[in-house]
């Protein structure tokens, strides 16, 4: 796979579909792998076409097909306690990170965060959080290779979660 040959754009409503597709898939390849867990969540496309709605979904193609997602919200997840992480006046979520199981350890996740951190610059945000599985199946290796901050390792309702943060600015004025 030529990394020059991805792609980026927002996700509209007629990426529904294939973006529950492969969100799916990468929910089954983990169930495969690593057994049932927090992981094995069913994606519906209502929820999909929610988060389009509410949030930006972020997708990056290769020769046209979606081969990764996530989507970055304002609104803060369940399971995050924002007393871990840095002050921030504008923080944005990072939700739903997922990239085609075939095609996963080649580039694509990185460049897709990359990008992510491009369009929350310019949003503008000053910090992107998200959590992560404290599990096998979890991405913690993989966000900490990234160049992410690990704040804090939680169990939040017998979930194990590591926060994770970008700041994008500096603390905010007092």
């Amino acid at each position: 796979m030529d990394p020059a040959a991805l792609s980026f754009s927002l996700a509209t409503e007629r990426d529904v579909p294939a973006i529950v597709v492969l969100r799916t898939a990468v929910a089954d390849r983990l169930t495969l792998e690593h057994g049932r867990g927090h992981w094995s969540t069913a994606v519906t496309e209502n929820g999909v076409r929610q988060a389009v709605a509410t949030s930006r979904v972020l997708l990056a193609r290769l020769e046209g097909a979606i081969v990764g997602t996530l989507r970055l919200a304002t609104k803060k997840p369940w399971a995050i306690d924002v007393s871990y992480f840095t002050p921030a006046r504008r923080p944005l979520y990072l939700i739903d990170m997922a990239v085609t199981p075939e095609l996963q350890r080649r580039g694509i996740g990185w460049r897709l965060l990359a990008h992510a951190l491009e369009v929350a610059a310019a949003w503008p945000a000053d910090a992107v959080r998200l959590d992560a599985y404290d599990a096998p199946a979890g991405a913690g290796g993989f966000y900490a290779r990234c160049g992410w901050r690990e704040r804090g390792r939680v169990t939040y309702r017998d979930v194990p979660l590591i926060y994770f943060e970008r700041v994008l600015t500096g603390p905010p004025a007092g």
